[in-house]
C-alpha cells in the first residue's frame, strides 16, 4: 500500500429493499403489513426509497464504483446530502458491513464513532466500557490505564463513570464514546455526524481534538454537514452523490461544489423541488401545511438570483393549508457560503388573513419577507424557510435558494466588499462648539 492508510478499489455495496429485521417487533410488523398491502415500507431509511432498475426491482446500490486512496496523516472530509452513501462508506471501512464487491485495504489500527454508543455494552459502567472498547481496538490494559484519566476528564462524565451507560443521556454517550475513540491512539479515526448530539462547547472540543490527532500524523475521515468544520479541519474533501464520488479535491472547491448543488439554480423553487430538499429533514409533519413555492424577487416582481446592495430583496413563500391551522409561524434563516448562520427573522402576525383566534382556514396563502436595501456587502447567501405550528407541524426547506449581492458604494460604483453587512444606520451630529466644547465631567 506504500504510504496509503486507506485504499479502496471498485467498491460496491448493495442492499435489498423491504427486508424485515429492524430490531423491534412492532417495526417488523409495520413493514410486513405495508408489503402485504403493496404500500411503501415506513421503516425504509431515507435514500433507499426507490429501487434501482440496474440492481433489480427490490435492490439498491448504496455505493457504486468507489475508488479512493487516502494517505497517512490526511484529514479527509466526506460530504453529501442524506442518503448519498457517506455512513455506508464508513461502515464498510470499519467492517461493520461487508462490501458486495470490490476491495478495501487498511494499513493501521482503526477506531470508529459511527452512531451513539457504538461498541458500548449498555449493562456495563462507563469505566468498564472504556476498557472493553480499548480491548476491541487492540489496546493492552496498561495502555488503557495510562490514558484512563485523560479520557474521563475529556468526556466530562467523571461523576457517572461507575454508572451503567444504559442510564446515560445520548449526549453523555457521545462524550464518552468520542473520548475513547480519540484518546486510544488509533492510526485511523472514522467519525460520523454523531457530534451533532453534543452541545456547542463539546463539539468545539471534539473538533480541536481531531485537529490534534491529525497533527500527530494519524488519519481522520470526517463525515459532517457542518461545512465550516469541514473547511477548517480537512485539507481534502470527497463529495458523494447517489453512492458515487463526484468530486475529490481541496475542501474549499469541494464544499463550494456541494453548496451549489444544494440550492435550486433558478430563482424560484417549485413544490417538487422543495419536497425533494425536505426529504429526511422534516422535523414534525402532520397533514396541515404544504409548501407550494419559494422565490426571490426584486421590487418590480422579477425573479432574480443576483442583486445590488441598494435594492430590496423580496422572499415570497407560497403555501397551502389542507386543514385549519392555528398560530402559524413563518421563519427565514440566512446563512453564508461557509454554512455560518447569520440571521433569523420570523413573522407571526397574519393580520387580515385570520380571525381573532389566529386560525388560518384551508386554502392557498403567500407570505412576503422584504430585506431592505443598503444591508449587505458583496457576499453569497442562502435562505432556509420554516413553516411551524406549535406542537403539530414544523416543515423546513434547508438552503433552498441562494443569491449574490454586489455592493454599491455611496458614489454609485459597484465593488467587492469583505463585509457581510453594510447597513445605513441612523446617525446624529451635534455642534459642541456652541456649547463651549466637550465637557468631560461626569
Amino acid at each position: 500500500m506504500g504510504n496509503s492508510a486507506v485504499q479502496i478499489e471498485d467498491l460496491w455495496k448493495q442492499y435489498r429493499l423491504g427486508v424485515i429485521g429492524h430490531g423491534a417487533l412492532y417495526r417488523d410488523l409495520q413493514s410486513w403489513w405495508a408489503r402485504k398491502r403493496g404500500k411503501e415500507d415506513p421503516n425504509t431509511p431515507v435514500g433507499f426509497r426507490q429501487a434501482d432498475p440496474v440492481a433489480g426491482g427490490d435492490r439498491f446500490w448504496a455505493l457504486r464504483e468507489i475508488g479512493l486512496e487516502i494517505g497517512h496523516g490526511e484529514t479527509v472530509g466526506i460530504i453529501g446530502k442524506n442518503g448519498a452513501g457517506k455512513s455506508t462508506l464508513l461502515k464498510v471501512l470499519s467492517r461493520v458491513t461487508a462490501p458486495t464487491r470490490g476491495e478495501v485495504r487498511l494499513n493501521g489500527r482503526i477506531a470508529s464513532l459511527l452512531e451513539v454508543g457504538t461498541g458500548f455494552h449498555p449493562e456495563l459502567t462507563g469505566r468498564e466500557n472504556i476498557y472493553l472498547n480499548g480491548a476491541i481496538l487492540g489496546m493492552r490494559k496498561d495502555e488503557i490505564s495510562r490514558k484512563f484519566d485523560e479520557i474521563v476528564d475529556f468526556s466530562g462524565v467523571a461523576t457517572f463513570i461507575d454508572t451503567p451507560v444504559k442510564r446515560y443521556s445520548s449526549g453523555m454517550y457521545v462524550r464518552l464514546a468520542f473520548a475513547v475513540a480519540a484518546h486510544l491512539e488509533p492510526e485511523i479515526l472514522l467519525v460520523d455526524e454523531v457530534l451533532a448530539v453534543g452541545d456547542a462547547e463539546f463539539q468545539k472540543k471534539c473538533l480541536g481534538k481531531m485537529g490534534d490527532v491529525a497533527r500527530e500524523g494519524r488519519t481522520v475521515l470526517f463525515v459532517s454537514h457542518n461545512m465550516a468544520a469541514v473547511r477548517n479541519l480537512c485539507a481534502r474533501s470527497i463529495l458523494l452523490e447517489d453512492g458515487r464520488v463526484t468530486t475529490d479535491g481541496p475542501s474549499e472547491d469541494t464544499v463550494n461544489q456541494y453548496l451549489r448543488t444544494k440550492t435550486v439554480e433558478r430563482a424560484v423553487a417549485d413544490e417538487a423541488e422543495i419536497e425533494a430538499r425536505m426529504e429526511g429533514v422534516i422535523l414534525r409533519n402532520n397533514p396541515h401545511v404544504r409548501f407550494v413555492s419559494i422565490g426571490l424577487y426584486d421590487n418590480k416582481g422579477q425573479a432574480r438570483k443576483s442583486f445590488y446592495s441598494d435594492e430590496p430583496i423580496l422572499i415570497r413563500t407560497a403555501f397551502r393549508c389542507l386543514l385549519p391551522v392555528l398560530n402559524l409561524r413563518i421563519m427565514v434563516e440566512l446563512t453564508d457560503d461557509q454554512d455560518n448562520r447569520l440571521m433569523l427573522t420570523q413573522q407571526t402576525d397574519t393580520a387580515g388573513l385570520t380571525e381573532a383566534c389566529g386560525m388560518l382556514e384551508p386554502g392557498f396563502y403567500e407570505a412576503i419577507c422584504t430585506i431592505p436595501p443598503h444591508l449587505f456587502g458583496s457576499k453569497s447567501f442562502f435562505i432556509t424557510v420554516h413553516l411551524e405550528c406549535p406542537k403539530t407541524e414544523h416543515l423546513m426547506a434547508p438552503k433552498i435558494l441562494g443569491f449574490d449581492v454586489k455592493f454599491q458604494g455611496y458614489n454609485g460604483s459597484h465593488s467587492l466588499n469583505p463585509y457581510y453587512f453594510r447597513p445605513q444606520l441612523a446617525w446624529k451630529f451635534h455642534n459642541l462648539s456652541e456649547k463651549g466644547g466637550i465637557d468631560h465631567a461626569e
